[in-house]
């Protein structure tokens, strides 16, 4: 029998203790490939944003604007230019340094007629890009847009080198903290820390995301700690049993996933707004976070997240009233109420929420003739077909209230009144006025009963108890390992 001396036992208990530096995040979907300014799969974004791309600007956890590649800038006072400042030192992981040229590329590339860039309409409202020197980037505008930098933290409009973009498919190379090392697919992709980087280095030397689709290996997986986080965990009814376990933090926090019953305003009877309103009344919306999310999501009156900070609480407005749903069909000229579709696509807050919505319908005479739907059929047939009466879907990206003032929108609600606070909006620069007009937008969706609203999307995610530094909520669908560190 072999004995340890006691240097080397020493050693060995050295090494036991020695804090960790590498992650493993658990993801549901593997991307279709690493570039975010091609695709609008969310999985691109839940890897490379933050973590190996930058923008100008960026998301906060809270869903703040922050400085990102540009430290700083200034608006001319008619809105229409804004001239950004990049940040001294910025190298992309290849060595190139990032210049003005390379923020021109990026953003002409986005816009061009025939860019495949999945948010292109987040660019429109610019003129020109303008590199004024190595630093210093102009942007003019065709009219003035208040949420112009808003719309630069997007993972799509990240900034790139042209000289690598024909290869960031699948060896992407950005600016960020962590660099590309490896993509076994179907399986993982592997990031390292960028030694170079501008900003504060990060904790952590490597991180790897690991792709499981089944619930159960999840489960296991976590059980067994080869995974070390899975922030958007995929099965809410196991996040019981994490709880009642030391090793496990449980993450509940929001997202930007506004669910809701659509309502086919261009179509009788939803063309009514005391019919729009009948519905809003006969949901009970806990019952359907109960039944559908295992508890998890927080009820919403408008289509706006609660987290962000012009967020008006406007739930009272179609509180869970039966009676009252029953008179307004009556006064709506429906006293025995009508019959309608349900077109449900394939997400379990859609199919099992649509079971217990119908049912709630029927309670106050409003009959739903169920069809379920994969998602190539529903885009087709609710999101560009406009045939349904009623449906349920979560709308995931960053506030999209601006959605509502699209007449061609597939719900096809034609406001006047709210087109022009879009446009306002718009124009508008600073935040605490946008955020009043923000609210008074919310007020305006959520009075004339568009849609039912029903929950925010929960964010359930599940990490090894010592982990800190994951976002709690989604303000944009990222893993930001940027602040990531193991406590001991």
């Amino acid at each position: 029998m072999r004995y340890l001396t006691a240097a080397a036992f020493a050693c060995l208990a050295g090494a036991a203790a020695a804090q960790q530096t590498d992650i493993t995040i658990g993801m549901q979907l593997e991307p279709p490939h690493l570039d975010p300014t091609s695709a609008a799969a969310a999985a691109i974004d839940e890897v490379v944003y933050a973590n190996v791309y930058e923008g100008l600007t960026r998301f906060g956890p809270d869903g703040s604007v922050l400085p990102g590649l540009a430290e700083s800038w200034e608006i001319a006072d008619d809105g229409l230019s804004y001239s950004f400042t990049l940040r001294e030192g910025v190298t992309f992981h290849d060595g190139a340094a990032l210049t003005a040229d390379d923020v021109v590329f990026s953003l002409d590339r986005a816009r061009a007629e025939e860019s495949t860039n999945a948010q292109k309409a987040l660019f429109d409202a610019i003129d020109e890009v303008t590199a004024v020197d190595d630093l210093i980037v102009e942007i003019t505008l065709k009219q003035p847009n208040g949420a112009l930098l808003f719309n630069l933290a997007w993972g799509d409009a990240v900034i790139i080198d042209e000289s690598d973009v024909d290869t960031l498919t699948t060896s992407p190379v950005g600016t960020g903290p962590f660099m590309f090392s490896d993509w076994v697919e179907g399986d993982r992709v592997e990031l390292v820390r960028y030694p170079d980087y501008w900003g504060e280095p990060v904790a952590l030397e490597a991180a790897t995301f690991k792709f499981i689709s089944d619930p159960t290996a999840a489960f296991a997986a976590m059980m067994a700690g080869d995974i070390d986080a899975f922030p958007v965990y995929p099965a809410p009814e196991n996040l019981a049993q994490f709880e009642a376990d030391p090793r496990f933090t449980v993450l509940v926090g929001s997202t930007e996933g506004e669910t809701i019953l659509a309502m086919n305003n261009g179509l009788a009877p939803f063309d009514d707004v005391k019919v729009r309103e009948a519905v809003a009344h006969a949901i009970d919306r806990q019952a359907v976070i109960d039944g559908a999310m295992f508890g998890y999501g927080t009820p919403i009156g408008t289509h706006f997240a609660p987290h962000n900070p012009a967020y008006v609480d406007l739930t009272d407005l179609s509180n869970h009233d039966p009676e009252k749903a029953r008179t307004l069909l009556a006064e709506a000229g429906y006293p025995d109420g009508f019959t309608t579709t349900l077109k449900l696509p394939p997400p379990s807050y859609a199919r099992r929420g649509g079971e217990i919505i119908a049912s709630q319908l029927r309670a106050v005479g409003i009959q739903t003739e169920i069809t379920n739907l994969e998602w190539a059929q529903w885009l087709e047939e609710v999101f560009r077909g406009k045939d349904f009466g009623l449906t349920i879907v979560s709308h995931t990206e960053p506030m999209d209230i601006g959605i509502y003032a699209r007449p061609d929108y597939y719900f096809q609600y034609d406001d006047p009144a709210f087109r022009a606070m879009n446009t306002q909006l718009n124009e508008i620069v600073d935040p605490s006025e946008r955020n009043e007009v923000l609210k008074a937008m919310q007020e305006r969706i959520a009075e004339n009963y568009v849609n039912g609203y029903l929950f925010q999307l929960a964010k359930t995610g599940v990490a090894d108890a010592r982990i800190e530094g994951l976002w709690q909520n989604s303000p944009t669908q990222a893993n930001d390992l940027t602040g990531v560190r193991w406590t001991e």
